[in-house]
C-alpha cells in the first residue's frame, strides 16, 4: 500500500501513461525504431538547450550536460548502424572484421564507452560535487 501511495504521489503513473501510449502507437504504426530515434534526437536537443540556458544563467558551460548530449547521439548512432544499416550475418571472427560496417560500430562502441568515462570525471570533478564532499568532511571534524 506505501508503495501504491508513493507511485500515485510522484506522478509516476503520468509518464507510465505516457510512455505506454506512444509505445502502443509506435507499435501499430510499425515504427518502432522511427520512434525511438526520434525521441533520442529530441533528448539530444532538450541536452543542448539545458545546456545554453545555463550557460547564459550562470555564464559557464556544465560539461555533463555537454557529455549526456553526445551519449545520447553516440547511442543514437549505434542503435542506426546495428538496427537499420546492419544486415551482415557473423558467424566467424574473419566475418566480424571483414566489413567496415563493423569498424564503425566498434568505433561507435569505443567513443561510447570514452564520453561514459568523461561523464564520470566531470560529475566528480563538478564544483557540486566538490562542495558537496568538502562540506561532508568540515561536519566530521
Amino acid at each position: 500500500m506505501k508503495n501504491f501511495m508513493k507511485f500515485i504521489q510522484d506522478k509516476f503513473y503520468i509518464e507510465l501513461g505516457i510512455a505506454s501510449l506512444l509505445f502502443v502507437i509506435a507499435l501499430l504504426m510499425d515504427k518502432l525504431m522511427e520512434f525511438i530515434i526520434y525521441m533520442l534526437y529530441f533528448i539530444i536537443f532538450l541536452e543542448i538547450v539545458r545546456a545554453v540556458i545555463n550557460y547564459i544563467r550562470e555564464q559557464r558551460v556544465v560539461l555533463a550536460l555537454l557529455v549526456d548530449a553526445f551519449i545520447i547521439l553516440a547511442l543514437r548512432e549505434l542503435i542506426v548502424n546495428v538496427v537499420k544499416i546492419n544486415k551482415e550475418n557473423i558467424d566467424s571472427l574473419d566475418a566480424l572484421f571483414a566489413s567496415s560496417l563493423n569498424y564503425n560500430i566498434l568505433i561507435i562502441s569505443g567513443v561510447i564507452v570514452f564520453l561514459l568515462f568523461v561523464r564520470y570525471l566531470a560529475v566528480k570533478t563538478s564544483q557540486q560535487y566538490l562542495i558537496t564532499k568538502m562540506k561532508k568532511c568540515d561536519c566530521d571534524d
